[in-house]
């Protein structure tokens, strides 16, 4: 069987956009189970407004996996499916998954990212990247720890279809973040974050044992793409999006920066060298909102959603079965018919 897994824990705000994020899956999907992770006030709130059916399996998360890395880091503990789709609750579903799906079956344990990071993956967020850089702490980090490479992982989508592999990295990713004094990352903690990031140590663990990354860049086949208001064309609750990607992985990269100004200065810089302005207009699988400059677009679509779900739910009682909101199409189903 496949499914999706998503976890959340805290506030209301992070459990509305783990609904808001398995609404936009149910647009595309209405067959595979989604399995939540949460706290018992989460489930219980879930319970009360009947929003529970949404999730298949709905569980507890243990306190003490509370966190990125609590979580990330023990995905084997947390595998109800045969094939795993972890994946972020700030995430918009913007097209018929199965090809993803087909795509993702020819792995054992992959998570999304590029063959090989650049400077910034994991450094410091201010001057001290120049000396990293002048220094080469980046090609130290890899051959203390045996590797011969360094990719860039991001960790909102990971695969597992087999739980002793999966088991395997994340346990080596848990002993390469208890060494992070003996590399050249940087904590998030030291930018103002209240949580420690999983990616570079999940990363350097990919590289160690040899785990493929499935590439971040596909073009019609992108699996995820950050969201980044000046290149997505969207409506309000994002049933149909479209995304300006270039053609060429740095212009991409130059995408990413985060002052406007500067950043479309050097896209037009690179742009103007031949064949280097090539684009298409697609829609990714998904949009990550991981930039915190973009949250509110997202949070305010969760808003929207976990509204009208709460409000599809009153209604219940007095609506026919067959004319329900196909918000919960697997309420009903012959659960035969799940993948």
């Amino acid at each position: 069987m496949e499914g999706y897994v998503l976890h959340t824990y805290g506030p209301e705000q992070y459990l509305k956009s783990a609904v808001a994020s398995a609404i936009t899956i149910r647009r595309h999907d209405s067959h595979r189970p989604i399995a939540l992770f949460t706290d018992e006030s989460s489930i219980d709130r879930l319970r009360s407004l009947g929003l529970d059916s949404l999730f298949s399996p709905l569980e507890t998360l243990p306190e003490e996996h509370r966190s990125i890395v609590g979580f990330k880091h023990h995905l084997y503990r947390f595998h109800p499916f045969d094939r795993c789709l972890f994946v972020d609750a700030d995430m918009v579903w913007c097209r018929d998954p199965n090809p993803l799906w087909q795509q993702l079956s020819a792995f054992e344990f992959t998570g999304t990212g590029v063959t090989s990071a650049d400077f910034f993956f994991g450094a410091p967020k201010n001057a001290r990247v120049i000396i990293q850089y002048l220094t080469n702490r980046r090609k130290r980090t890899i051959r203390r720890f045996g590797a011969t490479y360094l990719p860039r992982v991001q960790a909102g989508m990971l695969y597992s279809s087999n739980r002793k592999e999966c088991k395997r990295v994340c346990l080596e990713a848990e002993v390469l973040l208890s060494r992070k004094s003996e590399t050249h990352f940087e904590s998030r903690l030291n930018e103002g974050r209240n949580e420690e990031s999983c990616e570079w140590s999940f990363a350097l663990a990919f590289a160690r044992l040899g785990i493929p990354i499935f590439p971040w860049y596909q073009g019609r086949n992108t699996p995820q793409m950050d969201y980044i208001a000046d290149f997505v064309e969207h409506d309000d609750d994002f049933n149909s999006v479209s995304c300006h990607h270039f053609n060429h992985s740095l212009a991409n990269r130059l995408r990413e920066l985060p002052v406007p100004r500067i950043r479309n200065a050097l896209l037009w810089l690179y742009c103007s060298l031949p064949g280097k302005s090539d684009y298409m207009m697609m829609t990714p699988f998904v949009l990550h909102f991981g930039w915190l400059k973009y949250k509110n677009v997202f949070n305010d679509m969760a808003e929207r959603l976990w509204d009208h779900a709460v409000t599809e739910r009153s209604l219940e009682p007095d609506t026919p079965e067959s004319s329900r909101s196909e918000i919960f199409p697997l309420e009903g189903q012959d659960r035969g018919t799940r993948r």
